[in-house]
């Protein structure tokens, strides 16, 4: 028997959760003993609150990480004007990540029995707990930059297949997710059955990393005459870096405040210049990690960096420099600009 279950935690958004559920439950009954579906928490059973004026659902499992079958991950519902605010989407994703749900969905992903399926934000949430970085993945429209400074890689498609993860678009994806696994798991009449008994029929086409790869073909034929002259004429080779101005302004050690949606960071920053080329570092606890294409542009220091505190990201840095003050903004996809501020702790040849 297909053991189904569909997670609950405080703010979850009901018809991520509810529309699956219908499906596999009316699967269940399409094919008598062959599927169980269930609510479950990584606490255990208990009502939960879900972020649609504060519905409460009862689940009635704790979540079981080696149980085979299907695990699915609904998405949040929250505040959509306020992204800074507590009961913002990524605020209740971000408090969902720390809680035992993480390291139980990330158990879940090393069984070989097990798939684990996610609708809307549900892919945010195990995108942030950093589980499925360098694995293909959708969301909701407003969040797909977002996934993709997580590490995991955006595909704009209705439901992304890849093996022991699928996951699926904006809300009502939920049925196609959840029609979909039907089909992989059941077969196609019993999906078929499901689809008739809802009056429904899925959206686009599934993707998967199989079959040709999509190419371009030539427009335009080819003039071998200018390939003969390219041929005789030997071509300058690029500089291996373009010329960048001196980052006088921003050398030095510097203490940083990042604050953040979810709590603020500190951080110590080194920069450097050296032969025309800016260096710099990050460095947060005991974790340091190197500034990738820090470019200068008039006053304007930018680069991006990877943390992994208190959830793995690819900031976007740009900031400025008066004095030994620092000031900027970090940006990570759907998350609002955090700001930075910082003060010069020390410069080449001197001590502030």
């Amino acid at each position: 028997m297909l053991h189904v279950q569909i997670v609950l935690f405080d703010g979850f958004d009901l018809l991520d959760a509810i529309a699956p559920y219908e499906v596999f439950y009316a699967a269940a009954l399409c094919a008598p003993n062959s599927l169980h579906v269930e609510f479950v928490t990584a606490e255990g059973p208990r009502s939960v609150p879900s972020g649609t004026n504060g519905l409460q659902i009862e689940a009635g499992g704790k979540l079981n990480p080696e149980a085979p079958g299907i695990l699915l991950v609904p998405g949040a519902s929250g505040d959509v004007n306020d992204q800074e605010g507590p009961d913002s989407i990524p605020a209740i994703l971000s408090r969902a990540m720390t809680t035992e749900l993480t390291p139980l969905i990330e158990q879940a992903l090393e069984q070989s029995g097990i798939v684990v399926a996610t609708v809307c934000g549900g892919s945010l949430l195990l995108a942030m707990g950093g589980l499925i970085e360098g694995r293909p993945a959708v969301t909701n429209h407003l969040g797909m930059e977002f996934l993709g400074a997580t590490g995991a890689i955006p595909v704009q498609a209705r439901v992304v297949d890849d093996g022991n993860l699928v996951s699926g678009g904006g809300v009502t994806s939920g049925l196609d997710v959840a029609l979909y696994l039907v089909e992989r798991e059941l077969g196609p009449r019993i999906a078929h059955e499901v689809e008739q008994l809802f009056e429904f029929e899925r959206r686009g086409t599934v993707w998967r990393n199989a079959g040709m790869a999509p190419g371009r073909q030539q427009t335009r034929p080819v003039d071998e005459s200018s390939h003969a002259a390219d041929e005789e004429t030997p071509l300058t080779p690029a500089p291996l870096h373009p010329p960048i101005k001196p980052a006088s302004l921003f050398d030095g050690d510097w203490d940083t405040t990042i604050a953040t949606p979810i709590g603020k960071m500190q951080v110590k920053l080194s920069i450097s210049t050296g032969e025309g080329i800016i260096h710099g570092k990050a460095t947060q606890g005991d974790e340091t990690v190197p500034f990738l294409n820090p470019v200068l542009e008039g006053n304007t220091l930018a680069w991006s960096l990877r943390i992994s505190k208190p959830l793995r990201l690819n900031l976007k840095f740009e900031t400025v420099v008066d004095g030994d003050q620092m000031t900027g903004v970090a940006k990570a996809g759907m998350l609002p600009a955090s700001k930075l501020s910082g003060q010069r702790l020390s410069s080449p040849g001197r001590t502030v």
